[in-house]
């Protein structure tokens, strides 16, 4: 099976190290690259053409949000998996408003990061359950936007079912479990969703879910 290239960028040699450890024990993944700021990460996606960045949100010179805006704006078929300790409302909502695929706390275990790349690369977005709630929390908190709910089709009895179980932050593989459904399974209701609300990503089915009032705050 083809490699997944991976662009490491943050401004810890440490953490870079220990994130190489882990995503580079998946003999499918293939680190091809670090940067210590957003700016040089921005660089790097230019020289190296990465598949995956994970992207630190605090760094000097240029933080997270910018270089991900940058990268998303300029290479859309790189994605960003927000990897931080940040967990606050202030950086997670502007990181995933840039582009990021996905957003996971630094304490994730090994196997959630390295699912994490896999999902991204994959075309799904990637959030802990917490991250999942904030999102949720935010949106409600700020009001549904004009017609949102008046504008989405209906789901299926089984798209709910999916629908529900994204909101908790599963992955996929987590929800065919619970579903005892297959993971291509699990991807094609959520591709029909996309396609009814007219979405990009698993990160834009919760925000739309949680405008129209589809999904609660846990």
């Amino acid at each position: 099976m083809p490699e997944i290239r991976v662009l490491i960028v943050d401004d810890d040699p440490l953490v870079r190290s220990a994130l190489s450890h882990f995503v580079s024990r998946d003999p499918e993944i293939k680190v091809v690259g670090e940067a210590e700021n957003g700016a040089e990460g921005i660089e790097a996606v230019d020289r190296l053409r990465p598949d995956v960045v994970m992207m630190d949100v605090q760094m000097p010179e240029m933080n997270g949000i910018e270089a991900t805006a940058a990268i998303a704006g300029r290479w859309p078929d790189v994605r960003v998996l927000a990897v931080t300790t940040l967990d606050g409302s202030d950086t997670v909502l502007p990181m995933l408003n840039a582009g990021a695929s996905g957003y996971l706390l630094k304490d994730s275990s090994a196997a959630d990061i390295v699912a994490g790349v896999r999902e991204v690369h994959g075309g799904a977005s990637s959030l802990s359950p917490r991250i999942a709630s904030m999102l949720i929390k935010h949106v409600r908190d700020s009001g549904p936007a004009e017609g949102a709910g008046r504008e989405l089709e209906p789901l299926t009895d089984r798209e709910r079912e999916v629908l529900d179980l994204l909101a908790q932050g599963m992955s996929n593989a987590e929800i065919a479990r619970a579903l005892i459904v297959s993971e291509g399974t699990v991807k094609a209701h959520l591709g029909r969703i996309m396609s009814k609300w007219q979405v990009r990503d698993r990160v834009q089915i919760l925000v739309a879910a949680a405008h129209a009032g589809l999904v609660e705050f846990r």
